[in-house]
Protein backbone atom coordinates (compact mmCIF):
# COMPACT_ATOMS: atom_id res chain seq x y z
CA UNK A 1 0.00 0.00 0.00
CA UNK A 2 1.69 3.21 -1.18
CA UNK A 3 1.28 6.43 1.63
CA UNK A 4 -0.19 9.32 -0.28
CA UNK A 5 0.38 12.40 2.32
CA UNK A 6 -2.54 13.99 -0.30
CA UNK A 7 -5.42 10.92 0.95
CA UNK A 8 -7.32 11.16 3.88
CA UNK A 9 -6.58 8.66 6.26
CA UNK A 10 -8.05 7.97 9.87
CA UNK A 11 -7.41 4.77 12.76
CA UNK A 12 -8.45 1.80 11.42
CA UNK A 13 -11.91 1.08 13.74
CA UNK A 14 -9.93 -2.08 15.75
CA UNK A 15 -7.38 0.78 16.66
CA UNK A 16 -7.30 2.61 19.76
CA UNK A 17 -5.31 5.29 20.68
CA UNK A 18 -4.37 5.51 24.50
CA UNK A 19 -2.37 8.95 26.02
CA UNK A 20 0.34 8.47 27.90
CA UNK A 21 2.93 10.63 29.59
CA UNK A 22 4.91 9.64 26.90
CA UNK A 23 2.84 10.10 23.73
CA UNK A 24 0.37 7.52 23.16
CA UNK A 25 -0.58 3.62 23.18
CA UNK A 26 -1.20 2.42 19.82
CA UNK A 27 -3.18 -0.92 19.62
CA UNK A 28 -4.47 -2.90 16.96
CA UNK A 29 -7.19 -5.06 18.05
CA UNK A 30 -7.28 -7.27 15.36
CA UNK A 31 -3.39 -7.46 14.45
CA UNK A 32 -2.23 -7.57 18.21
CA UNK A 33 0.03 -4.97 17.65
CA UNK A 34 1.19 -2.63 20.02
CA UNK A 35 2.85 1.04 18.92
CA UNK A 36 4.12 3.47 21.41
CA UNK A 37 3.75 6.85 19.78
CA UNK A 38 6.48 8.87 21.69
CA UNK A 39 5.69 12.08 20.12
CA UNK A 40 2.94 14.26 21.18
CA UNK A 41 2.57 15.89 18.00
CA UNK A 42 2.60 12.73 16.12
CA UNK A 43 -0.52 11.79 18.22
CA UNK A 44 -2.01 14.51 17.41
CA UNK A 45 -1.51 14.13 14.14
CA UNK A 46 -3.12 11.26 14.35
CA UNK A 47 -6.13 12.25 15.93
CA UNK A 48 -7.17 14.72 13.97
CA UNK A 49 -6.41 13.00 10.47
CA UNK A 50 -10.52 12.32 9.76
CA UNK A 51 -10.78 16.02 10.49
CA UNK A 52 -8.67 17.19 7.63
CA UNK A 53 -9.02 17.06 3.91
CA UNK A 54 -5.08 14.87 3.59
CA UNK A 55 -2.99 13.83 5.81
CA UNK A 56 -0.56 16.77 4.48
CA UNK A 57 -3.34 19.31 5.74
CA UNK A 58 -3.39 17.71 9.37
CA UNK A 59 0.36 18.18 9.03
CA UNK A 60 0.07 21.66 8.21
CA UNK A 61 -2.68 22.15 10.89
CA UNK A 62 -0.22 21.02 13.24
CA UNK A 63 1.96 23.37 12.98
CA UNK A 64 4.70 20.78 10.91
CA UNK A 65 6.65 22.90 8.31
CA UNK A 66 8.32 19.57 6.64
CA UNK A 67 5.81 17.22 5.89
CA UNK A 68 8.25 14.65 5.07
CA UNK A 69 9.57 14.60 8.84
CA UNK A 70 6.56 12.90 9.43
CA UNK A 71 5.53 10.71 6.66
CA UNK A 72 7.89 7.92 7.50
CA UNK A 73 6.19 7.16 10.81
CA UNK A 74 2.66 7.74 9.33
CA UNK A 75 3.48 5.22 6.73
CA UNK A 76 4.70 2.74 8.76
CA UNK A 77 1.39 3.25 10.84
CA UNK A 78 -0.56 2.61 7.33
CA UNK A 79 1.91 -0.61 6.44
CA UNK A 80 0.93 -2.08 9.44
CA UNK A 81 -2.97 -1.39 9.38
CA UNK A 82 -2.96 0.81 11.74
CA UNK A 83 -3.98 3.65 9.73
CA UNK A 84 -6.53 2.95 6.60
CA UNK A 85 -7.40 5.28 3.64
CA UNK A 86 -10.92 6.89 3.97
CA UNK A 87 -12.56 6.42 0.11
Amino acid sequence: MAFDLDERWRLHPQAALRPEPFGALLYHFGTRKLSFLKNRVIVDIVRSLPEHASVRAALSAAGVEDPDAYAEALETLADSQTLVRIS
